[in-house]
């Protein structure tokens, strides 16, 4: 290799450089990126419990006429959420079968290992019961294994008890 060939590749990376230099300047120029003035700006309130509004108080539901008044075959339809885990056949599968749930006393199916929250509950499955399982398993019965959610909307679950009612054995 010659000095001819090493000025010229010399000569070609200060030129890259220069070509940069350059490119770098004229961007700076075009976009200013260093400005004071915000574009954008989202205001937070300072306190979220002021800004909070104050919950309205529950109402409190009258289950047993959602449940006269559901659909059973609506709430064949959103079992299909449950049946991932329940059945209706009388079989257990990873949660207890669900046939005759309604009037069944908590925690009642022999060789079905429940929870402690659940087989020390007591009672039985009514459908005031059933409906506030159904809203939120995990508040109704703390250490649950249900890993369910729950059903949000209260037209679902009422429709779910009527249809768990039609499976009686």
């Amino acid at each position: 290799m010659n000095t001819m060939e090493i000025t010229k590749y010399v000569g070609a990376f200060c030129g890259s450089l220069l070509v940069f230099l350059l490119i770098t300047t004229a961007a700076s120029s075009i976009y200013n990126t260093s400005s004071d003035v915000v574009a954008f700006s989202v205001e937070i309130p300072e306190s979220t419990a002021e800004a909070a509004p104050e919950e309205a108080p529950a109402e409190a539901v009258d289950v047993a006429t959602l449940v006269a008044a559901a659909d059973p075959g609506a709430g064949e339809t959103v079992f299909r959420k449950c049946s991932a885990c329940h059945k209706v056949d009388g079989s257990d599968g990873v949660g207890p079968h669900l046939n005759g749930v309604v009037g069944r006393p908590v925690g009642a199916i022999e060789g079905y290992s429940y929870s402690d929250s659940l087989a020390g509950h007591g009672g039985a499955w009514d459908a005031g019961e059933l409906y506030a399982f159904l809203e939120n398993p995990k508040g109704y019965a703390p250490g649950t294994k249900m890993a369910f959610a729950g059903l949000a909307k209260s037209e679902e679950r009422a429709n779910v008890i009527a249809y768990l009612e039609t499976t009686a054995p």
